[in-house]
């Protein structure tokens, strides 16, 4: 029974298979399973391996930047609610140039104090009088210089000291280092004008290199999430201009002297250090934050690189053959500084040279601009004239050039258009000479002798300076693999720094040249 039972149950299971439907069935079946299993191996990565896809097919498949409520890697992928992460971000980066524009735009109070306290000159002091003259050029100097030394140190750390602890450190000293400069405000230092001046550019050295490694670490942690978040970084800049130009007008016409108004408008910058504070420190507790923070970490994410049709801001999948062995070391070591700047050599030059000449114009030359008609008297043309023309115009149009590369991207990272563009940009150095820069020792000819000139010009340089910037930086580290995204970030802040320093040592060349 046994021995006849068991071929006849195998030709019976043989003949249910040969039938058409089951046959058909079991065919369907065994091809899901082969697809599955495909799949998995297309998109299998192991934890010592990066992200590498034996299809090459998957980019053509599917548009590079849609995205779903799943990830293309098959693990889900938080939205960002209510734009939370964003507006962090956004008020992050206004946050990171705050005390830099704020001591910038208080011209009137540094002039106050320069001159022992009081509203008019003193008797004419050759020393006194160049650091009235020059002060601008001195803060530039003061506060691009070390930031530079400063950014070369976090990026040699930026593997070995988490972001974490760069960016609340940063963010304490800035605010300890600015309540220093508020109570130096109702103090009277008439009698040691010298000694206050010391001490001011101490404070802006102190202050500009904690918000270089504050800036340049969190635009490093953007790196590793999809590029709007770069851009609201970038935008919130500009928009710290803007605030510090706007307290500024609004305290002239409010306070009724200068102290006041000085310590009501550096209360505003503490005020917004703490804010700034608060922000970093919820920005873990959103789901979308912590997704990509943890791939950040643990790299259990592919790759990004942009492609040649760039950009709407999301993850890019890419093959890693491209990367150099010194790319997959451990995370502890020094990034591969080479292999980046071979990357992003070019959009470096951008950022570079676009704040090279933005500097040389603002604050030093563009700040010292008066009126024509200043013989007037009038509200206007003594006392509103330079905080609107040429503080609160240019972070204005800077921060709109910053916000327009939400909707528009031309040019794109690899053509040779972007940096034609910022080169173009050079012509503005002379056109702002000979504005009528006060006081002129070399150079008497004001060819533009008209209020509206250096209204429409601050307006072309902040707006050009903010779009060509914001496309150079957000590129940067996109065109980078994944793991590379924030140290890019932190080299490309190291491009911005450098031209900062070298625009700052230029513009002393240029007021002395005028």
């Amino acid at each position: 029974m046994g021995r006849r039972g068991g071929p006849a149950t195998v030709s019976g299971f043989s003949a249910s298979l040969s039938s058409p439907p089951c046959l058909r069935t079991f065919r369907l079946r065994l091809a899901r399973v082969a697809a599955d299993l495909k799949n998995e191996e297309d998109y299998h990565h192991s934890a010592d391996s990066f992200f590498n896809s034996t299809n090459n097919t998957i980019q053509e498949e599917k548009p590079l930047f849609e995205e779903s409520a799943r990830s293309r890697y098959g693990l889900y992928k938080p939205e960002d609610h209510l734009n939370g992460a964003y507006i962090i971000f956004f008020l992050l980066g206004t946050g990171s140039l705050l005390p830099f524009n704020f001591i910038v735009t208080a011209k009137h109070y540094w002039i106050y104090k320069l001159q022992n306290c009081s509203e008019q000159p003193p008797p004419a002091e050759q020393g006194a009088s160049d650091i009235r003259d020059f002060f601008e050029s001195y803060i530039s100097v003061a506060s691009t210089v070390p930031s530079l030394l400063c950014l070369i140190g976090n990026f040699l750390l930026v593997n070995k000291i988490s972001a974490r602890v760069r960016i609340l450190s940063a963010l304490v000293v800035m605010l300890a280092v600015f309540m220093v400069l508020t109570v130096l405000v109702k103090v009277d230092t008439s009698s040691w004008t010298s000694w206050f001046f010391v001490i001011t550019i101490i404070c802006v050295v102190v202050i500009s290199c904690a918000a270089t490694i504050f800036s340049s670490s969190i635009f490093g942690l953007t790196g590793c999430f999809p590029m709007r978040n770069s851009q609201a970084l970038i935008s919130g800049q500009a928009m710290g201009g803007t605030v510090s130009a706007v307290a500024s007008v609004v305290d002239l016409a409010a306070a009724s002297n200068v102290t006041d108004s000085a310590l009501a408008y550096f209360l505003t910058a503490d005020i917004f250090i703490i804010l700034c504070i608060g922000m970093y420190l919820i920005l873990p507790k959103l789901e979308y934050s912590r997704y990509y923070m943890r791939h950040q970490q643990g790299s259990t994410q592919p790759p990004s690189t942009l492609p040649n049709d760039y950009l709407e801001g999301e993850d890019v999948v890419t093959d890693n053959t491209s990367l150099s062995p010194q790319s997959r070391e451990p995370a502890a070591s020094i990034p591969p500084l080479r292999l980046i700047l071979k990357t992003t050599s070019t959009l470096g030059f951008c950022v570079f040279y676009t704040y090279f000449i933005s500097v040389i114009i603002f604050p030093a030359v563009s700040s010292s601009i008066e009126s024509v008609n200043k013989d007037s008297k009038s509200l206007w043309t003594n006392k509103y004239f330079t905080p609107l023309t040429s503080f609160l115009l240019y972070n204005f149009a800077d921060w709109c050039g910053r916000q327009i590369t939400v909707w528009i991207q031309v040019p794109g990272p690899k053509s040779k258009l972007l940096p034609a563009m910022v080169l173009l940009r050079t012509f503005l150095v002379p056109v702002f000479m000979l504005c009528n820069y006060q006081p002129r020792m070399h150079i008497m000819r004001v060819a533009f002798a008209h209020d509206v000139y250096p209204a429409v010009f601050n307006v072309f340089l902040g707006f050009s300076n903010g779009y060509l910037n914001t496309l150079s930086m957000i590129y940067g580290p996109k065109v980078t693999s994944k793991e590379l995204s924030e140290a890019a970030g932190v080299v490309m802040m190291m491009f911005l720094q450098w031209g900062l320093a070298l625009g700052s040592a230029f513009s002393v060349l240029v007021v002395h040249l005028i």
